[in-house]
Parts: structure tokens; C-alpha cells; sequence
């Protein structure tokens, strides 16, 4: 055992699993479930009170992938299982459209309200039926899995099932979140299904393809960067789109890519995701005031995204979880500083001591913009995979 672990081990693995069994989901289950309709609401004030009845689709999934997540992995309680039940009946029942792509936003009842164009309910769907499948053992919620990231890859890789962001005949793009997606999918379902085969190729294929065009293509070695958005072939756009650089989502891709490495035992895999979390925790830890800084620009110039300097609870998450495994696989001290860092400014700043869960959005300094736990974009799902993921590491570190 490393020494940073020989002394933070215990007290880490109490502050995750206390902090997720005591704190984050009795909030969820408590306030954001929805008995009428079923459901969860996420739209949810600082103690809990809905501020919204429409919701989130993605949330459908991510909730139902969460609770039943911790009915497979940490003990079978029924209320778990039940809630994950109700997350995954609404989605599939109420929330897709004619040709089975999902909705992003329903109202409490699940009538539509607006569709986007890019396709990540699918993922959250896909993963959300996989670990129900694995908690009940019943084939359908498998079929409906595997029919759900089918439809997200047939919508990411075939041609004109979604229109492009900009003209691709001006500047052809392409972006790293649906090569994250294909990725962290097909390993959430291959826990739960095994190594099933999806449009010719096992999971475990699909995330070394996914791994494979991350490294290739948006991973920049000579600027120390990994890139959202590049070229067909990995070009860089100096615009504002292309320039702009999320640390946070590069390092959830980073730790994406480390787990991959430590089940396989790919050295050269290995290597890529410590590059990656290297390079945009450089770019991305703010040495003034802690935390890390939402976007930042690749060659430092001004950012459009008036935002830019927030410190969002997810990334802080991610984080966490990236800076643990680096020290988890490798041993070396710096990850374990990292982790050290990133761990105490989080927990030091988000949580809300007096009525429990995390803010989502701090400004620069570290001080809550809103009293908001909840919306369509934060919910059950990057803290509760943080604090269960950390604390399920540490365990296995004896």
C-alpha cells in the first residue's frame, strides 16, 4: 500500500460510501422520485423541493443505471431496484419518439417536449436496461439494451440520421463525446451482459475502436492537449469551437481509458490515458484558487463561453475519480497529490452540510451561483458513480 493510501484510506472510504449511502441517495430517493407517474424529477431546489415537473430524459437513464448499479453491486435492497424499475419503465414506456430515438426533455407524464439532435439517451438508456437485466434476470430489458446502443451507434456512424453541426462541406468536425459514449457504453453493458456482439463487433471491440480514434485523432502530444473537436483526420481549427478545451470531459475520457487498460493490461493504452489526464490537468487546475476551471483555450487566448472560469460539480467528480485510479495502477506519488488536491476542494466546497447533496455550480473562488441540486443536466448519477467507483477502489486496495 502506498503511504498516501496508508494514511487517507479509511477516512476516503468513509467519506464516499457515508457520503452515497447517507447523503446522496436517501436525497434522491426522498425528493426526486416521482410515485405518481413514475419516474424521476431532477429539477430540484437546495432542500429538495421541485422547482420543475418536466424531465429530463437522459436522467430517466442515468437514475435507473444508478439505483440498479447499486442493488447489483452493493446489496439488493428493494427500494433500490424499485426505483430503478420505475426510471427504466418511464423511459422505455413513455419517452421515445415513432422511430425509437428518445426524447431529450418530457413533461411529468412523459409527453414530449423537445428532441435534440445529437444521440446520448440511447447510451444511458442502453446502460440503464443492462444493469436492470442484471437485477432481474429478465431477457427483455437485455434485448432492449442491446437494441438501444444499436440505435446510437446506427445514428452516430451511418450518414444522415443527424444533421451536422456546421456545413460539412465549410469545415468537416467531428467530437470527442461520441467516441467517449461508445466507449464507457460498451463497458457498462459488457459488466452487465458480457461481451455481447452489437452490429458485428463484441463491446470490448467497440471501446478499443473508440480508444483507438481518441489516441489517433484528438489526443495532441506536441501541445500537451486532447481536443473536443478536430478535423476528419485530427485537424485543428483555430476558431472558437475548435481551440476550446473542457479538462473535465478529457479527463473523464482519460479514466475511461485507464479502466480499459486495467482490465486488459495494455501498457501502450495505459500510457494514453496518463498522457491524457497529464495534459488537461495541467491545462485545466486552477493554481490561483483551486478547482478546475470549466473551458480553457488551447493557446491561451480568450474564451467566447462566458462561463468559462466556473467550477461545475461533474468535472470535480471525474476528477476524483481519474487522479485515484492514476495513483491506483502506477503508485506514483503525483497522482496521489492530485487526488489530494481535487478531492479536498471538492469536499471542501460543494457539499451543502446544512440539507445535504452538492451544489452543481461554484464561481471561480469556490461560492455557490445558485442553490439549484438539481436540473437537466445534474442529477443521481457523476457523484454517485464517483463516490461508489472511489469507494469500491479503495476497497480492493489492501
Amino acid at each position: 500500500m502506498t503511504p498516501y493510501l496508508a494514511q487517507r484510506r479509511d477516512e476516503l472510504i468513509r467519506t464516499y460510501r457515508d457520503g452515497l449511502l447517507q447523503d446522496v441517495i436517501p436525497f434522491w430517493l426522498k425528493h426526486g422520485l416521482d410515485r405518481r407517474h413514475g419516474g424521476i424529477h431532477t429539477a430540484l431546489g437546495r432542500r429538495g423541493e421541485l422547482l420543475d415537473s418536466d424531465k429530463s430524459v437522459w436522467f430517466q437513464g442515468r437514475a435507473a443505471w444508478t439505483f440498479a448499479n447499486l442493488y447489483n453491486t452493493v446489496e439488493p435492497r428493494p427500494e433500490w431496484l424499485e426505483a430503478a424499475l420505475s426510471c427504466a419503465d418511464f423511459l422505455h414506456d413513455r419517452c421515445a419518439d415513432l422511430t425509437g430515438k428518445l426524447h431529450f426533455t418530457v413533461t411529468a407524464e412523459g409527453d414530449p417536449l423537445r428532441m435534440r439532435r445529437y444521440v446520448f439517451s440511447e447510451c444511458f438508456a442502453a446502460i440503464a436496461y443492462g444493469a436492470v437485466h442484471h437485477a432481474t434476470g429478465q431477457a427483455k430489458w437485455k434485448e432492449r439494451a442491446v437494441a438501444a446502443f444499436d440505435l446510437f451507434l446506427k445514428f452516430n456512424r451511418e450518414p444522415g440520421h443527424i444533421p451536422p453541426k456546421t456545413s460539412p462541406e465549410t469545415r468537416p468536425m467531428k467530437g470527442l463525446s461520441p467516441l467517449m459514449m461508445t466507449l464507457v457504453t460498451a463497458q457498462d453493458l459488457r459488466e452487465d451482459l458480457g461481451d455481447v456482439v452489437v452490429r458485428g463487433r463484441t463491446l470490448t471491440q467497440w471501446a478499443a475502436a473508440a480508444i483507438a480514434e481518441i489516441g489517433r485523432d484528438f489526443v495532441k502530444p506536441d501541445l500537451r492537449a486532447v481536443m473536443e473537436v478536430v478535423g476528419p483526420n485530427g485537424e485543428i481549427y483555430d476558431h472558437f469551437d475548435g481551440r476550446l478545451l473542457n479538462p473535465g470531459h478529457s479527463i473523464e475520457a482519460a479514466w475511461f481509458i485507464l479502466r480499459e487498460a486495467r482490465r486488459s493490461g495494455d501498457e501502450a493504452m495505459k500510457r494514453l490515458g496518463l498522457d491524457m489526464l497529464d495534459y488537461m490537468w495541467e491545462r485545466g487546475w486552477d493554481r490561483e484558487h483551486g478547482g478546475i476551471l470549466y473551458f480553457t483555450d488551447l493557446y491561451g487566448k480568450p474564451i467566447q463561453e462566458y462561463w468559462h472560469f466556473m467550477k461545475f460539480w461533474w468535472p470535480h467528480n471525474e476528477a476524483i475519480i481519474a487522479t485515484l485510479l492514476a495513483h491506483l495502477m502506477t503508485g506514483d506519488a503525483k497522482y496521489a497529490e492530485m487526488h489530494r488536491q481535487v478531492h479536498d476542494w471538492s469536499y471542501a466546497h460543494f457539499p451543502d452540510k446544512e440539507h445535504g447533496e452538492w451544489y452543481g455550480y461554484l464561481d471561480r473562488q469556490g461560492r455557490p451561483t445558485t442553490e439549484l441540486k438539481g436540473n437537466m443536466w445534474k442529477g443521481p448519477f457523476h457523484m454517485p458513480r464517483q463516490k461508489l467507483l472511489c469507494w469500491q477502489m479503495l476497497e480492493g486496495a489492501r
